[in-house]
């Protein structure tokens, strides 16, 4: 198998039509064709089921698809790596950010990688804390965000903030930072929950249970966007990281009062693989998180936040 075979079966898997492939990678129909099928004469086994629909990718054909895709990567960071201009660090790196804080962190922390490094060419994803972790574990991910997270075989873990879980309510409820709610009494209210195996929804279950309160959940999602946005169009209140209505608190869309009776928090660590050299790209990237953290919790822009272990 060659690269360009691998090009067109992750394109060809992502798009689902071999036609739409072609025209990506500015190649005529029948050579995607080609090369999907001498892929598959190689293996001995169907990449695809050719349906009306388009291509759907067998088991096969996934299982080698992210193979390849991980392959692809690592060959455009080694050119990246390989041919730099003189002086300067370049190379791809990718980055995890919790989707909690990708809104106050993304933009700062791309602004400052472009402006003082435009060699590097950053990639940032993001997702449960979980998602993030398997990531990392699989080689897709160079650094990430993660939570209540001790150090692993695979990973070196460092402690950079520990934050609290706020009660989230439309505006007309009036909820204040200087008067915290108690736990019992949001989840007596309909609750819009995130939902079982988000990090999240472990954290409340758990905070209901010390305080003895059984949760009122109208409804269960996997975005963050979307209990904000359901919150705001009265369907109920919320729990959310501060971090994640720091921007909402600000634009006055919806109000919010830290948690009571119990209190939760949650520590968020940065992880990098224990396997393999960190880029000297990946080092400024880490670098530049850290400094984005640390500036957003100094300045008040992360509600509720501590900055953990010197950080």
């Amino acid at each position: 198998m060659d690269i360009k075979q691998l090009k067109a079966l992750v394109t060809v898997v992502e798009v689902g039509s071999v036609t739409r492939a072609a025209e990506l990678l500015h190649l005529v129909q029948p050579a995607v064709t080609r090369q999907i099928r001498a892929l598959e004469h190689e293996l001995g086994v169907s990449l695809f089921e050719r349906t009306r629909q388009g291509m759907r990718p067998t088991k096969a054909g996934i299982s080698l698809a992210e193979r390849a895709r991980r392959a692809l990567t690592e060959l455009d960071r080694a050119r990246a790596e390989l041919t730099p201009t003189p002086g300067a660090v370049t190379g791809i790196v990718t980055v995890g950010l919790l989707e909690s804080a990708a809104e106050l962190l993304a933009e700062p922390l791309v602004s400052a990688v472009l402006r003082d490094h435009p060699g590097i060419e950053l990639r940032v994803l993001t997702a449960y804390s979980g998602h993030l972790q398997q990531w990392l574990d699989d080689g897709d991910l160079d650094l990430s965000l993660l939570y209540n997270l001790a150090s692993t075989p695979s990973l070196n873990v460092t402690p950079l903030v520990r934050e609290q879980l706020w009660a989230v309510a439309p505006v007309a409820d009036g909820l204040s930072p200087e008067s915290p709610v108690r736990f019992a009494d949001v989840v007596a209210r309909p609750i819009v929950m995130p939902t079982p195996g988000h990090g999240l929804h472990a954290l409340i279950t758990t905070g209901a249970r010390q305080a003895g309160a059984e949760i009122n959940a109208v409804v269960q999602t996997n975005s963050m966007n979307l209990q904000k946005q359901l919150v705001r169009g009265g369907r109920g209140w919320t729990i959310l990281p501060a971090v994640g209505i720091a921007g909402d608190l600000d634009s006055g869309t919806l109000s919010a009062a830290p948690l009571c009776a119990p209190e939760v928090w949650r520590s968020i660590v940065l992880g990098v693989p224990r396997t393999g050299r960190v880029s000297a790209a990946a080092e400024i990237v880490a670098r530049e998180l850290v400094r984005r953290i640390r500036s957003s919790v100094r300045n008040g822009r992360w509600p509720s936040a501590q900055l953990q272990n010197g950080s």
